[in-house]
């Protein structure tokens, strides 16, 4: 933890400690100590975001109640063989849910909704989220058999909601997702603004653009914080527009004379309609490989956001189409193991296969400490005379999230007193408090995981730590995780 102010500095310590023993499954509410919310303050505690990338979950504190903002996972790759996915341990929350008014999600991305199908009912509490996110958690607890005990409101954009004490602004952003949102969050102590993952693109290709007449009007009304996102807080410029990638991939795509795969994230609505396209203009018919992949389409067509775009192919027909005709629509593009690329790539796929004169083009940039993993795939594809093409080579990706120029950009707009930097390493953290800082913010503080943050009319306070504890999935069941929280490759970065 660090905190930045004109002319002070204190130097940073970050750590945490891990359980060594399982948490109690049974729903025990036990004495819950620490501090307690005042009328007076909002107190800020980030469970997940702030010491890696993904993992997110925050907690807000106010007039005695508190509110969960996202309940997201983190993808070990390489760092932890045999874990999917990793989350906050919510057992400081816990022992207070019968303080808790609710849950509110900014967007459907799993870093952000993936563990909420996990810990309920250990987070037995309302949940509010977009229509397009409310899809995907309802979709996951189904799955977990858990749908009929959940509480699960869907909001609009734009239209103020009350959760106890706080009053809730939902404000449309754009971002590689459907329907994201920074939620404006009046209280009597004060207004804060958590903007979600975002940046601003004129043509987001799917959904909506920035609010940025609600953004101003906030400004104008007065921000007492501001937590926002840092992933891109060490990158100068302004992030591209998902035009740019449309166009790349359009590029990509003309004179290739084999099948064509490309890999991306499955929740990327925008870049699956833009592979679509980019066939259509090439003669050439999609199909859709991999799970997560089928999930976001049926979910995106529901949704209306795939209107204009056909069905796409079958595995079965995919399977005599002419290879000059065919292009793979793959999950994997982290290197995962069991994805549809990973398994077409060592030819173990039942219906999809690459030869030689095939290209591969990876629409996705490499996550920190999944590079391993992706070079293996590109090692895999290389050696059988498949083209690989990556976003270092060729415009076929644009980031969701705020450059330097996009995040002085918003701090025009909002105009916090005070900013308090999330979803990020400590490295993104402080470059971006740096920043807030020379954009006129009165504080800039920097929190690890654990921290418990005051912020009222008279400043900002460091009030309480806890031990920020965490569990994995294994496929199977949640376990305490005991392993690094900052991959190797990005605490070395990190301390140089």
């Amino acid at each position: 933890m660090k905190i930045l102010k004109k002319q002070r500095r204190k130097a940073p310590h970050h750590g945490t400690s891990l359980p060594k023993t399982a948490p109690k499954r049974a729903l025990v509410r036990r004495k819950a100590t620490g501090p307690r919310p005042g009328e007076h303050e909002i107190l800020f505690l980030p469970l997940g975001g702030c010491s890696r990338i993904g993992m997110n979950m925050a907690l807000y504190g106010h007039a005695g109640k508190w509110l969960i903002v996202d309940a997201g996972v983190a993808f070990m790759g390489d760092e932890a063989p045999g874990i999917d996915s990793v989350m906050a341990d919510p057992y400081f929350i816990e022992q207070r849910m019968q303080d808790v008014v609710g849950l509110v999600v900014t967007h459907g991305h799993e870093d952000h909704i993936g563990a909420i199908h996990h810990l309920w009912p250990r987070l037995s509490c309302p949940i509010y989220a977009s229509p397009f996110a409310t899809r995907l958690i309802r979709d996951r607890l189904k799955e977990a058999g858990s749908l009929g005990d959940v509480r699960l409101h869907s909001f609009q954009g734009g239209k103020e909601f009350k959760v106890g004490p706080f009053r809730i602004e939902p404000i449309a952003m754009t971002h590689s997702i459907p329907e994201p949102f920074g939620l404006a969050i009046r209280t009597n102590a004060g207004t804060v603004f958590h903007t979600g993952d975002w940046k601003f693109d004129p043509e987001p290709g799917v959904g909506q653009l920035a609010d940025m007449e609600a953004l101003k009007r906030l400004g104008d009304e007065g921000v007492l914080a501001m937590m926002c996102d840092s992933t891109n807080a060490t990158v100068e410029g302004s992030t591209g527009s998902e035009a740019e990638a449309r166009a790349g991939l359009a590029a990509a795509f003309a004179g290739r004379k084999g099948a064509i795969a490309v890999a991306g994230f499955a929740s990327n609505i925008a870049r699956m309609k833009a592979v679509a396209l980019a066939a259509k203009a090439n003669d050439r018919k999609v199909v859709l490989a991999g799970r997560s992949l089928l999930r976001m389409e049926a979910i995106a067509r529901v949704s209306g956001y795939l209107d204009d775009i056909p069905p796409f192919m079958s595995l079965e027909e995919a399977s005599w189409t002419d290879r000059r005709n065919l292009v793979l629509l793959c999950t994997g593009s982290q290197g995962e193991e069991r994805a549809a690329l990973s398994r077409i790539a060592r030819d173990d796929h039942r219906e999809l296969w690459l030869e030689r004169g095939d290209t591969v083009i990876f629409s996705a940039r490499a996550i920190p400490g999944n590079e391993a993993a992706i070079d293996e795939i590109r090692h895999h594809l290389t050696k059988r005379g498949i083209e690989v093409i990556t976003p270092a080579e060729a415009p076929v990706h644009v980031s969701g999230h705020p450059r330097r120029e996009d995040l002085q950009r918003m701090y025009r707009l909002i105009r916090p007193r005070f900013a308090v930097p999330v979803h990020g390493m400590p490295e993104h953290l402080e470059a971006h408090a740096s920043l807030a800082l020379s954009c006129g913010v009165e504080d800039a503080t920097v929190v690890s995981d654990g921290d418990i943050l005051r912020v009222g009319l008279d400043g900002t306070e460091l009030v309480d730590r806890i031990k920020p504890r965490r569990l994995a999935f294994d496929g199977r069941a949640l376990i305490p995780w005991t392993g690094p929280i900052v991959p190797e490759a990005e605490e070395r970065k990190a301390a140089e």
